[in-house]
């Protein structure tokens, strides 16, 4: 395993979890075995972070886009995420790890929502860890939710138009009071974004790996952030600009 600094780690995590289909069809098996297996790597790699020190990991768990897989699918899937949340919500306030979510939640499923705001209540003391799962999101519905809070909290006065500032904006997003993804991993190879999370990447660093998501493991992960800390985040300055604020 690679060695990493663990006083120089990403605060915030996010992954686009991509290849569970790829997986099962490499396997003779059917795209549901491969979301099954994707589950187990989302408990190692929750595990993970929390033992490594990762203060917020964010899972692309569902899109709005997965609405329009057949219908067998997605009620699948409804039913894996209702099943992790029930099963791992005692290990969750047994690690310290709080439950978020962001999203259109009042897509889901009534049962499914139920127990989300359960397992976020239940752990709403904890501070080890958040994990932030995207359901039914996507960054343009986001980005328009935002807009339309801001348009409403004009004409009722709340805000005035110079009072819309990066930051302010930000307080619209389904993300308010997150900090940012310093790293974004993507797996199965793909190099597109898919809609996740487009306010908040402005300046996040990107990892790409062939691995597909089912069998992305603590090692892989491991080398993710290995490579993060490998690169020079300049955030639009030069690198004499950093060496000289550092003396």
């Amino acid at each position: 395993m690679e060695e990493i600094d663990k006083e120089n780690l990403p605060r915030h995590i996010a992954i686009i979890m991509d290849g569970n289909g790829r997986w099962a069809k490499k396997k003779l098996r059917n795209r549901i075995a491969g979301h099954k297996q994707g589950v187990r790597a989302v408990r190692e790699v929750v595990t993970a972070c929390r033992e490594l020190g990762i203060k917020v990991l964010t899972l692309y768990a569902f899109s709005i886009e997965n609405w329009k897989r057949p219908s067998d699918e997605v009620k699948a899937l409804m039913g894996l995420l209702k099943e992790y949340l029930q099963k791992e919500c005692d290990e969750m306030v047994q690690n310290n790890i709080r439950l978020n979510a962001i999203g259109r939640i009042e897509d889901l499923p009534l049962d499914v929502q139920r127990i989300l705001e359960e397992t976020k209540k239940r752990t709403e003391h904890c501070d080890g860890m958040l994990l932030n799962l995207a359901l039914s999101y996507g960054g343009r519905s986001e980005i328009l939710h935002a807009v339309q809070g801001i348009l409403s909290d004009l004409q009722t006065g709340r805000i005035k138009p110079g009072e819309i500032t990066i930051q302010r904006f930000s307080q619209y997003l389904w993300t308010r009071g997150i900090s940012d993804p310093d790293l974004l991993i993507r797996t199965s190879g793909e190099f597109r974004i898919s809609n996740f999370l487009l306010w908040q990447i402005a300046y996040t660093e990107l990892y790409v790996t062939d691995t597909l998501w089912p069998d992305f493991d603590r090692n892989e992960l491991v080398k993710a952030i290995s490579d993060y800390q490998s690169r020079e985040r300049r955030f639009g300055l030069t690198s004499e600009q950093l060496n000289g604020r550092e003396e």
